[in-house]
């Protein structure tokens, strides 16, 4: 609920605390923002867009796929690296999810912490339904990453960016200094099965080490492990998994279910991601 995370919060225009009252946040400067009925609230400031995030249909296919399991192993390990985290940290502080989605990983993350609650941020009014939804110990918050952050100073002992954007400056700024930064991307093979039969959009190869790059001024690498396993996927799973993903964006609908027909049933399809733990660096 976001009465646990208000205290992290704050206005969007002028960066003051912001506190309940009634149906909405108030901050001290008197700017007001109502929750959503579904529980909710956004803070981004008056004339930014919120509707380039996920789609209803990208939302509800990841929804699908995620609740299959499939993804079962990538949650453990980023569950028993954040509990490692604060279990060795002797700072307060929340766990906040960067492009949250749907708050499966961070409703894993918090379920694994229950001295912490969780923040959930992302653009999208639809994944962000869900969020609100997804553990009684998180609030979530619709907000653009590529902005400042509507959240105070140092709120964070857990940062985690899963499969999303990363604004370095704000994701440094939102740690405590005693915290980490957990990030999930994909590696070389990542459903790779799938790229030429359906076009798929491709994995950079080098996408770990311009991860590092980008994360640099704000970050130090101190861990990196890969998760590989293959699973055997339906038409309606294979479906689903580009259905949410960026590759949505670019597929007509009709040839990929064509495409998708053509393919054995179930399909082997290889699960290859990287878990990247970052130390802030300076104070």
């Amino acid at each position: 609920m976001l009465d646990d995370v208000i205290r992290y919060l704050v206005c969007p225009y002028c960066g003051a605390y912001t506190s309940c009252d009634g149906g909405s946040l108030r901050c001290t400067a008197g700017h007001v923002f109502d929750v959503a009925r579904q529980g909710y609230v956004s803070l981004l400031p008056a004339g930014v867009r919120g509707d380039n995030g996920d789609t209803a249909a990208m939302v509800q296919a990841r929804a699908d796929f995620l609740a299959a399991g499939h993804y079962a192993g990538i949650v453990a390990d980023l569950a028993h690296a954040a509990a490692e985290v604060a279990a060795t940290r002797d700072a307060e502080g929340c766990v906040i999810d960067v492009g949250a989605g749907t708050g499966y990983y961070l409703a894993a993350v918090v379920d694994r912490l229950p001295d912490r609650v969780g923040l959930a941020l992302d653009v999208s009014k639809f994944a962000l339904r869900r969020a609100a939804r997804a553990h009684e110990r998180i609030g979530a918050v619709a907000c653009d990453v590529w902005r400042q952050l509507p959240v105070t100073d140092s709120a964070a002992v857990v940062v985690l960016n899963i499969f999303a954007p990363r604004n370095g400056a704000e994701l440094r700024r939102v740690l405590s200094s005693a915290g980490r930064l957990l990030v999930v991307t994909p590696s070389r093979g990542h459903l790779g099965e799938l790229v030429q039969p359906l076009s798929l959009l491709t994995i950079d190869e080098r996408k770990d080490e311009r991860l590092a790059e980008k994360l640099t001024p704000y970050f130090t690498l101190v861990d990196r492990c890969e998760h590989r396993s293959t699973l055997r996927l339906s038409h309606r799973d294979v479906t689903a998994v580009v259905a949410m993903g960026p590759s949505a964006w670019h597929a007509d609908p009709t040839i990929l279910a064509d495409r998708i027909g053509h393919l054995p049933d179930p399909m082997p399809t290889t699960v290859a991601v990287t878990l990247s733990t970052f130390r802030p660096t300076g104070p």
